[in-house]
């Protein structure tokens, strides 16, 4: 598919992230509360001012749950409209007045998280983890290749990008120490991760096509973690404290519309999945993912780049699974992919493993080292398919390491 231009050319730039092919949903706030958006080249879209076709009461809220859970019919029915609002010259007029720019506006949650799971699909990931503390010959669980592992977490500690993120404080203990401390996180990290939406309920198990049927979109997520806690807590049953600091998603909800021309297959299995995760055909997208680290006050070095395509389970059969036992789903459910890595040391997810567990610290562009972020970093996500003359992208997704405050300590 090649560009499809716009009246309103910021959008036709080759570099622009939100062309007319894109139309991402968002919900900014120009000064008069929090609106319902979609992001046309440098501006937004007032979509509750225009002629948009549809019931005006699935705009009600400030939020697209209502229009995720009207369904795909109703999905359909709005890209098609946007579209011919923003191709034609005809419509120019009556829209132009409702574009605001970009650089004006705060952005909110697009949606409200409903439940977050968190899952741990990257093979790359895994066995680089795996490695780090159990050895090569025992990187990944048995169950693995088998199954994709995740465990449920905390929405209502998900936010929007550009959210301050303080550094979480929980017990720790070192390896030379008998007992913990309580004390602020040391190994503070990130995880570059895919989020897909669930736009509609499921009440039993669903197949894979079904699952990929009730997704939305897709947002940038970035699963903080701290190292330490989750070192001293997880076992026996997983992550918990650790995990539930924040997790911060991009605030565009790029369409699983926007993103068909860039599906992809998952890798060829090591040995055969069950039959109910057999996928009727590509489930994966090829998106380019990058981190960006900037020290407090400094230029922005680029820590890692990868691709979506490194998954070796889809969120269609994430979400397939996740039905199995029953578990209902619901609209505006969040389903993190799990720290997406690629085969080479400068493609990996997270500093656990670009600093391979803080023994090789890298060096940013400013000559600082970093095995773990420090006070006042600032992360950022980035991510985009790239067409012909055109990309989907999703915005940026950020966060800056706010310090743990002296005062929250418990005094004796």
């Amino acid at each position: 598919m090649s560009l499809i231009r716009s009246w309103v050319e910021s959008a036709n730039d080759p570099e622009c992230d939100f062309p007319l092919n894109n139309l991402p949903y968002g919900v900014f706030d120009a000064g008069q509360g929090p609106r319902m958006g979609v992001a046309i080249g440098a501006f937004v879209l007032d979509v509750v001012q225009v002629d948009h076709g549809l019931d005006p009461s699935l705009f009600a809220a400030p939020s697209w749950n209502a229009v995720m859970a009207a369904g795909p019919e109703v999905w359909a029915a709005l890209r098609a409209r946007l579209t011919e609002l923003l191709a034609g010259e005809a419509h120019r007029t009556a829209v132009e007045p409702h574009l605001v720019p970009l650089e004006t506006v705060q952005m909110r949650m697009p949606f409200a998280v409903t439940e977050y799971t968190d899952f741990y699909a990257s093979k790359n990931h895994a066995v680089n983890v795996g490695t780090m503390f159990r050895g090569a010959e025992n990187a990944l669980p048995p169950n693995w290749l088998s199954i994709p592992i995740g465990y449920n977490g905390r929405a209502s500690s998900v936010v929007v990008s550009g959210t301050p993120v303080q550094r979480p404080l929980g017990q720790l203990k070192a390896p030379d120490q008998d007992l913990p401390v309580f004390a602020p996180c040391q190994r503070f990290d990130l995880e570059l991760e895919m989020g897909a939406i669930v736009g509609q309920p499921s009440s039993g198990m669903v197949s894979v096509a079904e699952a990929d049927d009730m997704i939305f979109g897709y947002v940038l997520l970035n699963d903080w973690s701290a190292r330490d806690i989750q070192a001293w807590e997880y076992q026996p049953l997983g992550p918990f404290q650790a995990k539930a600091t924040a997790t911060t998603i991009s605030p565009w909800i790029v369409t699983k519309a926007a993103l068909e021309p860039f599906r992809r297959p998952t890798p060829e299995r090591e040995r055969p999945l069950l039959p109910y995760l057999a996928e009727p055909g590509p489930m994966l997208y090829d998106i380019d993912l990058s981190v960006g680290l900037a020290p407090e006050g400094k230029a922005e070095t680029v820590i890692a780049r990868t691709n979506y395509t490194h998954m070796y389970y889809s969120a269609a059969q994430q979400l397939c699974h996740h039905t199995t036992s029953g578990c209902p789903m619901r609209v505006g459910d969040l389903l993190g992919s799990g720290t997406i890595s690629g085969t080479t040391p400068d493609s990996r997810g997270s500093l656990l493993e670009l600093s391979w567990g803080g023994k090789e610290p890298l060096t940013l562009d400013t000559g600082e080292p970093r095995s773990f972020l420090e006070d006042g970093d600032r992360l950022t996500l980035y991510g985009a398919a790239k067409g012909d003359g055109y990309r989907i992208g999703f915005g940026a997704c950020s966060g800056t390491v706010r310090p743990a405050a002296a005062a929250e300590l418990p005094t004796a």
